[in-house]
């Protein structure tokens, strides 16, 4: 184990940038720090992309230091504009609380809130009951308007319409770090790499508010080989919530990523030794999609408890085994199916997430229904596709699921 918490995440890949690096480094190796990362509440689950922020408070908790999860019950009615090409909807204060609860149960999965080793805080707690005149005359007059409109998270939006509502954002989140360093001692904000801006609007006002050195460290976005975001499938974002991606689909989507990605990935989200991932790097073929299937089973392991990941393992195993049928496979309960179109029928269970993607695959030759090649788009869903075990679909060469009636 190594001595200080910035190796290993330097080591694993996780660090994209630094405010003051060999200070960073000198404080995580001499104390304790209680450092923080916001969750803004705009649905009621994380998803995979949040999770890598999850990992990296889990490796800093390893070490000694204290996560806070700031959860934007106040930042959440305006919404952050990084990353985005248009305003997010307003949502209403129940919808907001109802999210922040969501993720306090799927943060304690990673991360340990036992005895004050983490806390997780709610910036409405100080946001909504602000004075907007003395916000703006105590806060807003520490912001230059110029130096805001350099922010990448802002630059990319000017062009098609930057809300003022919008501009507000990069004063709530860095009003965030001071009430969290006045509070609670908070010294490192840390981010996913497109937070850089915000961050350093923190750091900036804890300096000018109250004189005090606090430092911003962000970490490298889940991208693939193609520099594209990585947790979207066809049907939509992969969900930390069991309820909106299965834990079956979960650990499927970690065992189909590209080659190119696999020991990326063992280094980011999982908990393997980088002894162990090295040896793992020289692998090919075969023995690299066992590496798809340690990362599965870690990351699943992770997320939603050693036993759905073993459930999730077994299945796939006999899915593949016994050509498409297990008992605890995906499957969607479709009564009125027969006599159902078959490019309706893929939407209805959630494969796809249209009747024209639908129409895609079955051109490509990309469906079987009962281990049989089908490839009629215009063709309907007959009594006799309906057997015992019910209608099983393949979708490419990986994608189980099951049809049944009742």
């Amino acid at each position: 184990m190594q001595d200080n918490v910035y190796d290993v995440l330097l080591e694993r890949g996780l660090i994209a940038q630094t405010t003051h690096e060999q200070e960073i480094r000198e404080l995580l190796g001499k104390e304790k720090v209680t450092f923080y990362i916001g969750f803004d509440p705009t649905a009621d689950s994380l998803h995979v992309g949040h999770f890598l922020q999850m990992v990296v408070m889990r490796h800093m908790q390893n070490y000694g230091h204290r996560p806070i999860a700031l959860v934007g019950g106040g930042t959440g009615h305006i919404g952050d504009p990084s990353g985005r090409t248009d305003m997010r909807q307003m949502m209403t204060k129940e919808i907001i609380d109802h999210n922040c609860e969501c993720f306090k149960q799927q943060l304690s999965r990673v991360i340990d809130f036992s005895d004050d080793k983490a806390i997780m805080v709610n910036n409405a707690d100080w946001l909504l009951d602000l004075n907007y005149v003395e916000f703006l005359r105590d806060i807003g007059s520490c912001f230059s308007v110029n130096k805001m409109l350099t922010a990448e998270c802002f630059k990319q939006r000017l062009e098609k319409g930057l809300s003022f509502l919008e501009f507000n954002y990069m004063l709530m989140q860095s009003y965030d770090f001071l009430m969290l360093n006045r509070k609670y001692d908070c010294k490192i904000e840390l981010g996913g790499d497109d937070q850089w801006s915000n961050i350093l609007g923190g750091i900036d006002l804890c300096r000018r508010k109250d004189q005090k050195q606090v430092y911003g460290m962000t970490f490298t976005l889940l991208t693939n080989s193609e520099g594209k975001k990585m947790g979207k499938t066809q049907s939509g974002a992969v969900w930390l919530d069991p309820k909106k991606t299965t834990p079956y689909d979960f650990y499927q989507y970690w065992v189909n990523v590209q080659d190119a990605d696999v020991i990326k990935c063992l280094k980011l989200l999982t908990f393997v030794p980088m002894d162990e991932i090295r040896k793992m790097e020289k692998w090919e073929g075969k023995e690299l999609n066992e590496a798809k299937r340690i990362l599965a089973y870690e990351v699943t392991k992770l997320v939603h408890g050693e036993e759905e990941a073993e459930k999730a393992k077994k299945t796939a195993e006999e899915v593949f085994a016994k050509g498409g049928v297990s008992a605890d496979m995906p499957t969607s309960v479709i009564p009125d199916v027969v006599g159902m179109g078959v490019l309706d029928m893929l939407v209805k269970t959630g494969l796809l997430p249209s009747k024209g993607e639908a129409r895609r695959l079955v051109q490509q030759n990309g469906l079987s229904i009962n281990d049989v090649k089908y490839n009629d788009v215009n063709g309907v869903v007959t009594e006799d596709m309906i057997t015992d075990e019910g209608m099983i679909i393949k979708k490419g060469k990986k994608t189980f699921h099951r049809v049944v009636t009742k």
